[in-house]
C-alpha cells in the first residue's frame, strides 16, 4: 500500500452502489480505513463520529440530500474536509457546496485517478500542522497560530475548514502583496486544479464572515478590485 496518510478514516456517503464498490476498494488500496452509508442520515451519524478524517458526500441521496448533511455538520463545528460529488454540474451548485464549507465540488462522471489525487490533496492540508512554524500572526483582534492551525478573534476560537485556512495563510505569506484569485488557487491546490476562480471568492466571502467586524466593510481581507485580495497586515 502506498499512502501519505495511512490509516485516515473517510466516511463515503453515496447511495449508487457501483461508485461505493469501486471508490472504498481504491480508497482501501491506498491504505484509508473507509466507513460507508448509503442515505444522508446514516451518513449524518457517520460523519458524526470521533476520527473522521475526510468525507465524500454524493448531493442526491436518499432520506436527507448531501447539501443538508453538509449544512449540520458545518453547524455542529465538525471541520473535517468534504469532498462533494455530484452530477449536477451547473455553477450555482458548486457556489452552493462551496458556501455551505465544502472543501472541493467534483462533478459525475469522475476520473478516479484525479479523486484521489483530490483526497490525498485535502487530507495533506488539513495535516500538516506538527511540520509548520508555530510563529503567531495578529490582525486586530485576530490571533492566527500556524503551527496549530488555529485561529481566535477577541480570544474565542474561531472554526475555519482546511481549506478556508489555507486561503487565509496564502494571503499572509503574500505580506501585503495583492493575490489574482489565479494565484491563491494554484496556492492551495496546486498546479493544474480545474477549479474555478468563484471558489476563492466564496471562501473570502466564508472568511470575512468569521473573521470580520463588519464583513460588508472588511479592514483586514480586503478586495483589490479588479485584481484579486491581499490582507492588509
Amino acid at each position: 500500500m502506498t499512502s501519505t496518510q495511512p490509516r485516515a478514516t473517510i466516511v463515503l456517503i453515496e447511495d449508487d452502489a457501483s461508485i461505493t464498490f469501486g471508490l472504498r476498494m481504491n480508497l482501501e488500496a491506498e491504505g484509508f480505513k473507509v466507513e460507508v452509508a448509503d442515505d444522508g442520515e446514516a451518513g449524518l451519524a457517520a460523519a458524526r463520529a470521533p476520527g473522521v478524517d475526510l468525507v465524500i458526500l454524493d448531493v442526491m441521496l436518499p432520506r436527507l440530500n448531501g447539501f443538508e448533511v453538509l449544512r449540520q455538520l458545518r453547524r455542529e463545528g465538525k471541520t473535517m474536509p468534504i469532498i462533494v460529488l455530484s452530477a449536477r454540474s451547473s455553477e450555482i451548485d458548486k457556489v452552493m457546496g462551496l458556501e455551505l464549507g465544502a472543501e472541493d465540488y467534483v462533478t459525475k462522471p469522475f476520473g478516479l485517478a484525479e479523486l484521489l489525487a483530490r483526497v490525498r490533496a485535502s487530507l495533506r492540508r488539513a495535516g500538516i500542522a506538527s511540520a509548520r512554524p508555530t510563529g503567531k500572526v495578529h490582525l486586530g483582534d485576530i490571533e492566527i497560530n500556524e503551527g496549530t492551525r488555529e485561529v481566535r478573534r477577541a480570544g474565542q476560537l474561531v472554526e475555519l475548514t482546511a481549506t478556508e485556512f489555507d486561503v487565509l495563510m496564502a494571503l499572509l505569506n503574500a505580506k501585503g502583496r495583492v493575490l489574482s484569485r489565479e494565484q491563491i488557487l494554484e496556492k492551495i491546490y496546486g498546479v493544474g486544479h480545474h477549479g474555478t476562480v468563484r471558489t476563492i471568492d466564496n471562501f473570502l466571502m466564508q472568511l470575512r464572515s468569521k473573521l470580520e467586524a463588519d464583513p460588508q466593510q472588511p479592514k483586514f481581507l480586503v478586495t483589490v478590485r479588479g485584481v484579486g485580495y491581499r490582507a492588509v497586515v
